[in-house]
C-alpha cells in the first residue's frame, strides 16, 4: 500500500524559491513527500502532466459578507465567495471583521466567525476598528489578538470608518502592546473632502471625476504619515493597496532605514486605468475604487516596485457591489448622485491570480517564483499562516493548484462564480488558467467547476511570529505604547 491518499504526478512544482519536476504525495490533508516517482498503490492518482503544481493563493485583502452599518451586507456570502476564490486557485483569505462606532469587539468578531463558518475557503480576519474608545483598546484588542486574529485595519479617510491621527496612534500602540500587525488605507482625509466639495460645486460629478477627487498626492503623503506615526510607536505596518510608484518610494524610504513597512498592491492597479470611468452615463461607475486606478506610467511603476521587493503581497481587494441590480450596490443611491455616493469597490476574488499570472509572468515581467511569492508564501509570511500555508512542503497543508501556462481564456463574469453580476475585466485576454485546485486534499475545483462543501472552511488562528515583532527602536528612546492614553 501506498504511503498517500492522492499524488499528484508529473508536474512541475512551483515554490517561491525553486521549479522542479516532481510528484507530491498528499496523506491526511497535508503534504507528506515531494520526490521522483512516488508510489501510488492505492493511492488516488492526480495527473498533473503539462502543468505547474503551486501553492493555492492566499488573498490577505478582500471584503466578503462584510456589514454595513444599516444590517445589510456585502453580496458575496461566504459560501459563493469561497466557489469564487477556488475558481481562481485561491485556497485561504484574510478578511475583515467590522466595528462601527460604539461597538465593542467580542461580538462583532464573533457574527463574522460564524458566517464564515458556513463558506468552504480557510479564513482568518483583520479587526476593522474605526471608534478605539477606552474599552476597546484596553480590554477588547487583547482578546481578539489572544484568539488567532493577529491584525488590526484602520482607514485614514472615509466619513463613516476613517481615525484621525490621534485615534491612529492609539491604535498603533494597542497593536505593539499586543503583539499585532496593523493595515493601513492610506488616503489624506481632508485633501479629498476639499477636492470633491470643489467638483461638486463646480458640476463635475460623473464617475470620472473620481480619480480626480484622489490624485496620487494625496495618497502619497498619507503614506509617508502612516509610516511617520508608526515609526514614533515603533509599530510594525502593511500599506493597503498601493495604486502607484509615488506611495510605493515612500515605502521603500522607510524599509530603507530598517523600518518594518510593508506594501500591497492589486490587479485593478495593473490593469485597470483612470480611462476606464471616462464612460456614457453611469457605466463609470463599475471602475470606481480606492484609491483610483491610474495611468500606464503609473501601472509600469509600480511592476518596477514589485520587482524590487518594495510591493511583496498582491492581494484583490475584492469589494463586490453588483452594477445593474436597483437599489443595492452601485445604485444604492441611485444613477443620478454625484460620483461621491457611489459605492466604492470592484469584484476580484477569481480574477486575481489569472490576471497576475498573464500580465506578470506570461508577459515576462516576473517569473514563476516571484509569482508564487506575491500571491501566496509572502501574505502567509507577512501574516504568520506560515509554513502551514503558501509552500509546498512536508507538513504544509496540501493547499495546491494546478496551472496551465499556455491556456488562453477571455475573461467573462460567469467564470468569476461570484454573486456580483459584472466583472471589471470582461473581455481581457489572460495567459495561464487554473485547472484544478486542491483544499488541504480535496480536489474543490476542477475545470471550472467548484465541489467542495459548504461548512468545510477551518479559522485560521495565528499566533505570535517573529517578523512582526518591533525592532525596539524608538525616536526619542521612549517607548510611549507602555503607556495607556
Amino acid at each position: 500500500m501506498s504511503d498517500f491518499d492522492q499524488v499528484v504526478r508529473g508536474g512541475v512544482v512551483v515554490t517561491g524559491a525553486d521549479a522542479v519536476r516532481a510528484d507530491v504525495g498528499i496523506w491526511g490533508g497535508t503534504v507528506a513527500a515531494i520526490g521522483q516517482d512516488l508510489d501510488t498503490s492505492g493511492a488516488q492518482v492526480i495527473d498533473a502532466g503539462g502543468l505547474l503544481v503551486m501553492p493555492g493563493g492566499i488573498d490577505t485583502h478582500c471584503h466578503i459578507e462584510q456589514l454595513e452599518p444599516d444590517g445589510t451586507s456585502y453580496e458575496d456570502t461566504f459560501e459563493i465567495a469561497s466557489a469564487a476564490c477556488f475558481a481562481g486557485g485561491t485556497t485561504s483569505v484574510i478578511t475583515f471583521a467590522a466595528q462601527f462606532k460604539g461597538q465593542r469587539l467580542g461580538p462583532v468578531l464573533a457574527e463574522y466567525h460564524r458566517r464564515a463558518a458556513l463558506g468552504m475557503v480557510d479564513y482568518s480576519f483583520h479587526q476593522i476598528i474605526n471608534d478605539p474608545f477606552d474599552a476597546v483598546i484596553a480590554e477588547d484588542v487583547p482578546e481578539v489578538v489572544a484568539s488567532g486574529v493577529r491584525s488590526l485595519k484602520v482607514f485614514l479617510t472615509y466619513d463613516d470608518v476613517r481615525v484621525n491621527d490621534r485615534q491612529y496612534l492609539r491604535v498603533l500602540a494597542a497593536a505593539r502592546r499586543a503583539g499585532a500587525l496593523v493595515t493601513v488605507h492610506a488616503e489624506n482625509y481632508d485633501a479629498i473632502g476639499w477636492l470633491t466639495e470643489a467638483l461638486v460645486k463646480a458640476g463635475m460629478t460623473a464617475p470620472k471625476y473620481h480619480p480626480w477627487g484622489r490624485p496620487t498626492v494625496v495618497e502619497r503623503e498619507a503614506t509617508h504619515r502612516a509610516i511617520a506615526l508608526a515609526e514614533l510607536i515603533d509599530q510594525p505596518i502593511q500599506i493597503f493597496h498601493v495604486s502607484g510608484p509615488g506611495p510605493a518610494e515612500e515605502i521603500a524610504r522607510a524599509q530603507a532605514r530598517g523600518l518594518k513597512v510593508w506594501g500591497e498592491t492589486c490587479p485593478q492597479y495593473l490593469v485597470l486605468q483612470a480611462a476606464d470611468m471616462d464612460r456614457p452615463g453611469f457605466e463609470g461607475a463599475k471602475f470606481m475604487c480606492s484609491p483610483a486606478p491610474r495611468g500606464k506610467a503609473e501601472t509600469e511603476g509600480l511592476w518596477e516596485a514589485i520587482r524590487a521587493g518594495t510591493i511583496d503581497v498582491i492581494s484583490s481587494d475584492h469589494s463586490g457591489h453588483s452594477f445593474s441590480k436597483e437599489g443595492i450596490g452601485k445604485r444604492r443611491f441611485g444613477t443620478d448622485v454625484p460620483f461621491t455616493q457611489i459605492p466604492n469597490g470592484v469584484p476580484g476574488l477569481a480574477a486575481r491570480l489569472p490576471i497576475v499570472f498573464s500580465e506578470g509572468v506570461s508577459k515576462g515581467r516576473i517569473d514563476l517564483q516571484a509569482f508564487v511569492r506575491l500571491t501566496a508564501t509572502n501574505p502567509a509570511k507577512l501574516f504568520g499562516l506560515y509554513p502551514r500555508k503558501g509552500t509546498i512542503a512536508p507538513g504544509a497543508d496540501a493547499d495546491l493548484v494546478l496551472w496551465d501556462p499556455a491556456k488562453k481564456v477571455t475573461i467573462t463574469n460567469s467564470l468569476m462564480q461570484h454573486a456580483i453580476d459584472y466583472t471589471p475585466y470582461e473581455g481581457l485576454d489572460v495567459t495561464g488558467w487554473p485547472v484544478a485546485t486542491i483544499a488541504r486534499g480535496q480536489v474543490v475545483m476542477r475545470d471550472d467547476v467548484v465541489t467542495a462543501e459548504p461548512g468545510s472552511a477551518r479559522f485560521l488562528a495565528r499566533g505570535p511570529y517573529d517578523m512582526i515583532k518591533p525592532r525596539g527602536v524608538f525616536p526619542n528612546g521612549f517607548d510611549t505604547s507602555a503607556i495607556m492614553i
